[in-house]
């Protein structure tokens, strides 16, 4: 096995998405053990504690194309677990939101998604993660 280390080794977005999806990983079986698809656990997550977002919004956070959003706030809507409406500032713009039904669904996620961040954070030190945190939010700033 090659030890050298190579450019990725040290390239920090290959570093991101290479602990992205590690961690990422572990909890996948848990969403779809439940019911969901990565994309409907990124949705419901995104809107749970949040009065409404946009498609736009949505589609940005959950790092998909608006197309792709749309179609799949059509499934979730058919199967009552969000609601959309138009924008009372701008007709054009569709609001999502969770129904209590999707509430209902996604609460027991994000307690599972939290004791697996709590077990991320004991391997890696609170602190740390505290600080890798506040530079990864930073970083979102500064190119958003």
């Amino acid at each position: 096995m090659n030890t050298e280390p190579g450019f990725v080794d040290h390239y920090l977005a290959y570093l991101l998405a290479r602990a992205s999806h590690l961690i990422s990983s572990e909890f996948h079986a848990v969403v779809q053990a439940n019911g969901l698809s990565l994309m409907e656990w990124r949705v419901m997550a995104s809107l749970s504690g949040k009065t409404s977002l946009s498609v736009g919004e949505l589609a940005d956070i959950v790092l998909a194309k608006q197309p792709t959003v749309t179609k799949l706030l059509g499934r979730m809507e058919e199967a009552g677990w969000i609601v959309r409406c138009d924008s009372a500032l701008d007709k054009r713009q569709s609001l999502v939101s969770l129904t209590p039904i999707g509430q209902q669904k996604v609460n027991p996620l994000i307690a599972q998604a939290q004791v697996h961040e709590r077990q991320v954070i004991a391997q890696t030190g609170e602190a740390e993660t505290a600080q890798l945190k506040a530079v990864l939010e930073q970083m979102i700033a500064a190119r958003s």
